[in-house]
């Protein structure tokens, strides 16, 4: 059922069918498939329609023009990935490390402080350095993606790190893959700054850096492509995207051998074997 909820919210979120059976499948390589299909199957088509059926059909992201690739773009691909990797496994070794602190909270008062605290530091983050450390990114990406303004500054990668770093150890409601797509678009587009790619290029490396950033959170990396593909329907890319995922999931396992979402199930099912 959790694996199940999981591939129809997907689905339903970012209008991406495909991408949510993918993902089922690739957390699902230990077990076979089979006894989980049907229902796989069928939550992610009700899901799919029931969305549709309110707001239409739609891209969660357009259609972004990644026609002018160069061989160069390729090697340019590889660093996106490299770094996105690294720093996405960074970031969630560090949320991990959070929580494990906060365990050690015993009174209701601490867990208070955290929450202001962390809002305090985000409120400042926009107030002082950009806006751009608030909600779910697609703004950011959309800019980057059908404007000229191709580049962000050099610390919006950083700060948008910060952002899911700091409010989803709180507590607060929200999840990690938009986040983890923006944060890798950014990263995208600052390389593209650095080796002045414009256009067709430019979109290509952030396109790359989504799919590399949100492999180094879920070490999904065919699910990761497969999800950027449907948002933005460029069916074309699908050998550049593969080859950021797969880069990316490899230069992960340097920083961890798991997922972000390997440890948090371990511990849920650490807390409900040993409830305090």
């Amino acid at each position: 059922m959790i694996m199940t909820g999981a591939a129809a919210g997907l689905a339903a979120a970012f209008n991406t069918p495909l991408g949510g059976i993918v993902f089922t499948v690739e957390e699902l390589t230990k077990t076979h498939i089979s006894f989980f299909k049907t229902a796989l199957f069928s939550a992610v088509i009700i899901a799919g329609l029931t969305a549709e059926a309110i707001i239409g059909p739609y891209l969660y992201l357009g259609y972004p023009d990644a026609n002018g690739k160069s061989m160069f773009v390729f090697l340019c691909i590889i660093i996106v990935a490299v770094i996105a990797g690294i720093t996405a496994s960074l970031m969630c070794k560090a949320i991990l490390k959070i929580f494990a602190w906060k365990k050690k909270f015993k009174k209701t008062f601490q867990h208070i402080l955290y929450l202001l605290v962390s809002s305090l530091f985000i409120a400042m983050i926009a107030y002082f350095v950009s806006e751009e450390v608030l909600g779910s990114g697609k703004d950011l990406m959309t800019h980057a993606l059908f404007t000229s303004d191709k580049y962000v500054h050099w610390y919006t990668p950083l700060i948008r790190i910060a952002g899911p770093l700091l409010s989803f150890t709180s507590g607060a409601a929200g999840g990690i893959f938009a986040p983890a797509l923006s944060t890798g678009a950014s990263i995208g587009s600052f390389i593209s700054y650095v080796f002045g790619l414009t256009d067709g290029n430019a979109n290509l490396l952030i396109l790359a850096g989504m799919v590399a950033f949100l492999t180094g959170v879920t070490r999904t990396p065919f699910t990761s492509s497969i999800l950027v593909l449907e948002m933005t329907d460029r069916h074309n890319l699908i050998l550049q995207l593969m080859l950021a995922g797969l880069v990316a999931n490899i230069v992960s396992m340097i920083i961890d051998k798991h997922s972000f979402y390997d440890h948090l199930k371990n511990q849920y099912l650490t807390e409900l074997s040993h409830p305090e």
